[in-house]
């Protein structure tokens, strides 16, 4: 055996000389050292069990047993638990008495030494290495051929991050040319923080690891500290590290320690918004070394970006910099423009860069990109989004305010961009509404300045809020102006006019998402203040009590809805003229009451007049002239004109699709009154059909409990009640009957109807069974 590995040494340093063009490498290990310490270094290292990885397991461990000319590439951002996965994967191939050789990368020399040695027990005859020795063959080939022809091995090669340097002589690591290859009897398998996949070629297959689910990460740490609290405490530490592997383990290890202050899941999680610095992100001494630095969360991911910037990317780390200072929310990718980056970097920069630091941070698992998941979000660039872990941004801002005592400079950078970027939208119209949601979060930043900036920084959120508001986007808007409510009475006092119209638009927001009793209670606050501060006819005091009026409609109080609409079309005809836009909303308010009532000969007349002025004065594809169509329908639908209403409907729901977009809340009523039509003329497999997508699309984006959705359901039950299947009519019925019964009250109009129509399918059910007894 001591011939053999003299033989390999001085192999590896001819064979380093030839390709040097006969330069020596730098000096290979001794033999002594070879043949002691070197040998250790191929055993895997020791493992605890792993936890929420069976997936990721099953899928090696198929590989492992029919590699079929592939390797594997364990990859994705530092702190995901690589290293630890590949070690229990070693572990149950040594128990499947497979041969285990670990190697770890540190560079090319030290693997072509361990990979000899793996070559050599895997019976590798001294006189191919002769061969290797006298440059008759490469040496790299020599190693495979023999890889090639030997059985049940795994070769663990480990922390690979810089494919470009395995080499031999710069050879890529895609041409299979060098010391990584597919061609084994056995599996090779590579940890990595590089997931590109042009890097490791067609025969690599990318396991890209993720974060741990919160159920497992939970577990991680109640394994790590099973004193420390419930399992449900533990879950929500878990959920705030982001299920992060290497910030588990850190927490663990630290409440696992007899002398820490914090002992529980609880307290340590509620110190971590404070003690960040000092819990998760405090420095290593010995961070200079990579093998420290991949170990402590404060380091892990400085190592890819010290990577990044060896390989000339010099604008990743300030791109991840900026990214880190906004919300833990989606960023809109049209966010970050060169000007952006020059401003905080004061150096040239260009669209090139940008996407190249980019796709950098993302090659290295420090940003996701989401892909879209349907055809519209494919069809919008606005829509194209990023996403940094929770852990990465926070980390990565803790690092910032280390190198750079002038945050002042990032952040208004950062602000101006923004609100630049909000009057990009508004002037974009539909097609800005996606990149308008994605910016919506960020918004909060805005607010972190001066006093000479703050009135700005309210303009540009009252901007973005509209945008929202046109875009249908209600829960974003009520976010929006939730904060800028809060910013406002703090600063200009409770019952400054700025203020009052902040809580105005709140409740608005409120009515939109179906919180109809928060929206009654604000409104009817807001005017009486308004009625007290500007008093009774001032158009914001009107503005009120026409959104009182809407809410109590909402809540099926048609009646008090109806005296407030009247009163304020009468007073706003008087006071700002009868083709005045609020006074057409006034007027399509009350006939939409009446409609409540049952009052459908009026409601008809009114939405009909109302129509034909939007027509004439806003244009016949603006919203509310498509909004007043449809409620058009909606009456007509009431009067038994079913024919009428499904047209004006079905008119309605193509030109909404076409100006709002298919998923607007808007378009999703006219398809539910077209659905509702089809089903008064008898159309019932339609009106199933159209329901069910109806339901559908308002559960995702109102959510289920929103009064539309809920009518959706209605709508499905009656439908499929027409076509006889009681069974499923009654189980729906019951469904929305205990949902409007928890939501609007057991008094609420639509809750009597639910009683009636649960009723009346229970009816049919009982009379189909004694039909076929």
């Amino acid at each position: 055996m001591f011939g053999v590995l003299v033989a390999v040494s001085v192999g590896l340093l001819l064979w380093g000389r030839r390709l040097d063009g006969g330069t020596p490498l730098a000096r290979l290990t001794s033999v002594d050292r070879l043949a002691g310490s070197r040998q250790g270094s191929l055993r895997r290292q020791h493992v605890e069990q792993v936890r929420g990885r069976e997936t990721e397991l099953t899928f090696l461990a198929g590989m492992l047993r029919r590699p079929q000319g592939r390797f594997v590439v364990l990859c994705g951002a530092g702190g995901l638990g690589k290293t630890t996965l590949a070690a229990q994967l070693a572990a149950q191939a040594e128990e499947d008495g497979r041969a285990v050789f670990w190697l770890r990368w540190r560079t090319s020399v030290d693997l072509a030494q361990q990979l000899t040695q793996v070559a050599v027990a895997c019976g590798l005859p001294e006189a191919d290495l002769e061969l290797a020795r006298v440059g008759q063959e490469s040496l790299p080939d020599v190693i495979w051929q023999q890889l090639n022809s030997s059985r049940r091995w795994l070769v663990v090669l480990d922390n690979v991050d810089e494919p470009q340097a395995v080499g031999p002589g710069g050879e890529p690591v895609a041409h299979y040319r060098g010391w990584i290859r597919p061609y084994g009897g056995g599996l090779l398998l590579v940890t990595s923080r590089d997931t590109n996949r042009q890097t490791w070629g067609p025969r690599a297959e990318l396991l890209r690891l993720e974060p741990l689910a919160v159920p497992d990460a939970g577990q991680v740490l109640l394994d790590a500290a099973p004193r420390a609290g419930t399992p449900e405490q533990a879950r929500q530490l878990a959920a705030r590290l982001g299920g992060l592997p290497l910030a588990l383990h850190a927490a663990g290890s630290y409440l696992a320690t007899a002398t820490s202050r914090y002992r529980t899941f609880d307290h340590y999680r509620q110190a971590l918004d404070a003690e960040l610095p000092t819990l998760l992100g405090a420095q290593h001494p010995d961070a200079s070394d990579p093998d420290v630095a991949r170990t402590v969360v404060r380091h892990t991911w400085e190592v890819s970006l010290d990577q990044l910037t060896a390989e000339g990317n010099l604008l990743a780390r300030p791109l991840l910099r900026v990214l880190s200072l906004l919300a833990q929310a989606p960023i809109p990718l049209s966010l970050l423009t060169p000007g952006l980056l020059a401003s905080v970097t004061g150096e040239l920069v260009t669209v090139v860069g940008v996407e190249a630091a980019l796709a950098g941070l993302h090659r290295y698992g420090l940003l996701g990109l989401p892909e879209p998941t349907t055809a519209l979000e494919v069809a919008q660039e606005d829509s194209a989004q990023l996403l940094l872990h929770p852990l990465v941004r926070e980390i990565s801002a803790l690092a910032l305010t280390a190198e750079d005592n002038d945050l002042a400079r990032w952040r208004r950078a950062l602000t101006d961009r923004l609100t630049e970027a909000v009057h990009d939208v508004a002037g974009a119209g539909r097609p800005g509404w996606p990149a308008a949601c994605l910016l919506a979060p960020h918004l909060v930043l805005l607010f972190d300045h001066s006093p000479e900036a703050r009135a700005d920084a309210r303009d540009t959120v009252a901007t973005l809020a509209d945008v929202l508001n046109d875009a249908g986007a209600y829960a974003l808007e009520h976010a929006l102006h939730q904060q800028l409510q809060d910013t406002q009475s703090r600063l200009l006092g409770p019952d400054h006019p700025d203020t009052l119209t902040s809580r105005a638009n709140l409740a608005a927001a409120l009515r939109g998402m179906g919180e109809y009793a928060q929206a009654v209670d604000l409104h009817r606050r807001t005017l009486e203040e308004r009625t007290g501060i500007l008093g009774p006819d001032h158009p914001d005091t009107l503005t009120s009590r026409a959104n009182l009026a809407a809410a109590l409609r909402g809540m099926g109080e048609y009646a008090q809805a109806v005296d407030l609409d009247r009163r304020t079309l009468e007073d706003r005809m008087r006071i700002l003229g009868p083709e005045h836009p609020n006074t057409l909303r006034s007027r399509a308010s009350l006939a939409a009451a009446l409609r409540g009532l049952g009052e459908y000969v009026q409601a008809a007349e009114l939405h009909r007049r109302t129509l034909e002025d939007r027509m004439r004065i806003l244009g016949p594809e603006h919203p509310n002239t498509l909004r007043s169509r449809a409620s058009l329908a909606a009456a007509l639908r009431g009067l038994g004109e079913y024919a009428q209403a499904a047209e004006l409907s079905r008119q309605t729901l193509e030109d909404q699709t076409r100006v709002l977009g298919p998923q607007h809340p808007d378009t999703l009523d006219s398809r539910h009154a077209l659905a509702a039509a089809l089903h008064g003329l008898g159309e019932y497999a339609q009106a199933a059909e159209l329901s069910r997508q109806t339901l559908e699309d308002q559960t995702r984006i109102l959510g289920g409990d929103h009064r539309d959705t809920l009518r959706s359901r209605a709508n499905l039950a009656a439908a499929l009640h027409g076509l006889g299947e009681y069974a499923r009519a009654a189980e729906l019925h019951r469904r929305t009957l205990e949902d409007r019964t928890r939501i609007l009250g057991s008094q609420h109009p639509d809750t009597l109807d639910s009683r009636s129509d649960l009723e009346r399918a229970l009816a049919a059910l009982r009379a189909g069974r004694r039909r076929r007894v």
